[in-house]
């Protein structure tokens, strides 16, 4: 099978994303039939359902008892204090904060029974964005290794055809995922693979006080709240301006020398990380996220039309997930969305207003339009979305009176809750369930290797596909059966 082989060196955001930050001096002829071809696309696998996914992952960890999984006949200390409310399809009953996601019921499938084994969030990170449940070598330090599996989005960047568009094959966005402490959280990364299949990091955050939690401006919340910030809440969303000079575009590529000197001068960083074919690509891929009106239009968001803005939210969530639409009609195959910085899912305290007020809401307006963007352009069927966190929370609710005010759920990996929709989902569907207190399956059981196997399966990797290190030795890609039921 055709592979990607992106590079995406291990420097910083600015360097790497920025238009400044791309060297293209000395591209010659070599290039041309690279730039050229930017807006060919390759045929897709005559098995894939989906063209692209949207990896939506909630990090913190998302309650299922306060969401997807309410159990409304459980004692009030696992109950909480949300109630259920009918969906559009009878029988299935979702959280009364997500009204708009309950009328698109036919639109999505619920697994109510997504387990492994870690409570810590980490751990539960790695499983979750590699797609394994076990961790050989897992130290557990925030630090992303060469020695980790490979990331879902790795792998898909690397097996799903390339559509010889020059652009990243697999993207994260708005953020990476760093703890609160400074590390950088393990699992997002290609691992294993090398860095060079790492996938392309869009950053549009600032952050001051790492506590700073939630969908700001709009839903921003303190993480800690008998500590006073050390910053005032952070309100710039801005993903890097990716331009040309005036007089410049895509097609012109070939004929324009000029091109050349509108590119700032901050290669040195880049071009001491790569060599030889890799920097090649990697030079090509950052041309076409300049050349292409489609990417500078999808990263563009805070400009979006009003009505565009309304509908998804003016807010993190929002113009992230106006972004992931954009990404994927631009055709990027995989787009992973971090909503939640600083696991600002977490909610050990203060758990019931967070949700109702802060993190809810926003999710909720934010995934309906994107549900409804791909319908009305048709590209529903041809987009996956998946969304889970790290892990669920635990059954039982309870206070840590040193530091929350009002009590919460803790880390429970047992079990949780997944969403999927689009690229062949099956609509009003639910599959497994978890126990009277949402603590454990009840019923069919799955594990983060079913859900990754049902990725792959969606974008037409084959069950024997495999991918090979730098000494040409092949490595498995799928380590589960897709998820039964949902297609």
């Amino acid at each position: 099978m055709p592979a990607a082989s992106w590079i995406h060196p291990t420097i910083s955001r600015r360097t790497t994303v920025q238009a400044g930050a791309i060297g293209l001096l000395g591209m010659g002829m070599n290039h041309l039939a690279g730039l050229r071809s930017a807006n060919a696309a390759a045929p897709a696998s005559p098995t894939a359902r989906a063209k692209s996914c949207i990896y939506i992952f909630l990090s913190g960890g998302l309650a299922q008892q306060d969401s997807f999984d309410l159990k409304p006949n459980a004692p009030a200390e696992i109950r909480g204090e949300f109630n259920p409310i009918a969906t559009n399809t009878p029988g299935i009953d979702i959280c009364e904060h997500l009204p708009l996601l309950a009328q698109r019921s036919h639109l999505w499938s619920l697994v109510r029974s997504l387990t492994h084994p870690t409570n810590g969030h980490t751990l539960g990170h790695y499983y979750m964005l590699t797609g394994h449940s076990t961790a050989p070598g897992f130290k557990g330090d925030r630090l992303p290794r060469p020695t980790d599996w490979p990331s879902i989005s790795s792998i898909v960047g690397d097996a799903v055809p390339a559509q010889h568009n020059n652009l990243p094959p697999a993207v994260m966005l708005p953020e990476r995922l760093v703890h609160w402490s400074g590390g950088v959280i393990p699992g997002a990364y290609g691992g294993t693979m090398g860095h060079h299949r790492d996938p392309f990091i869009i950053g549009a955050t600032q952050y001051g006080d790492p506590f700073w939690r939630g969908a700001y401006p709009e839903y921003t919340f303190h993480q800690l709240p008998r500590k006073t910030p050390t910053s005032d809440t952070p309100t710039v969303f801005q993903a890097p301006n990716l331009k040309l000079q005036s007089g410049i575009n895509g097609t012109r590529f070939d004929k324009r020398l000029s091109l050349l000197n509108s590119i700032d001068a901050q290669r040195a960083a880049l071009e001491a990380s790569a060599t030889g074919e890799l920097y090649d690509q990697h030079r090509q891929s950052a041309v076409s996220l300049l050349a292409s009106q489609k990417i500078r239009r999808a990263i563009d968001v805070n400009r979006a039309d009003e009505k565009t803005q309304e509908r998804y939210g003016r807010n993190t969530f929002g113009w992230s997930l106006l972004m992931a639409y954009r990404m994927a009609e631009a055709g990027v195959p995989m787009i992973q969305v971090n909503l939640g910085n600083n696991e600002a899912w977490d909610t050990h305290g203060e758990a019931f207003w967070r949700l109702r007020e802060k993190l809810l809401p926003p999710t909720d307006r934010a995934l309906s339009a994107l549900l409804d963007d791909l319908g009305r352009s048709g590209l529903l069927d041809s987009t996956m979305i998946v969304m889970g966190g790290e892990f669920g929370r635990t059954p039982r609710i309870s206070l840590l009176e040193k530091e929350y005010k009002e009590p919460g759920r803790d880390h429970w990996g047992a079990v949780q809750t997944l969403f999927f929709a689009g690229g062949g989902v099956r609509g009003g569907n639910v599959i497994g369930s978890s126990d009277e207190q949402a603590a454990y399956p009840a019923s069919d059981p799955q594990k983060p290797e079913n859900m990754a196997a049902s990725i792959y399966s969606a974008l037409g990797i084959p069950r024997t596909a495999t991918w090979q290190d730098e000494l040409n030795r092949p490595h498995n890609i799928y380590f589960g059966d897709p998820i039964e039921g949902l297609v």
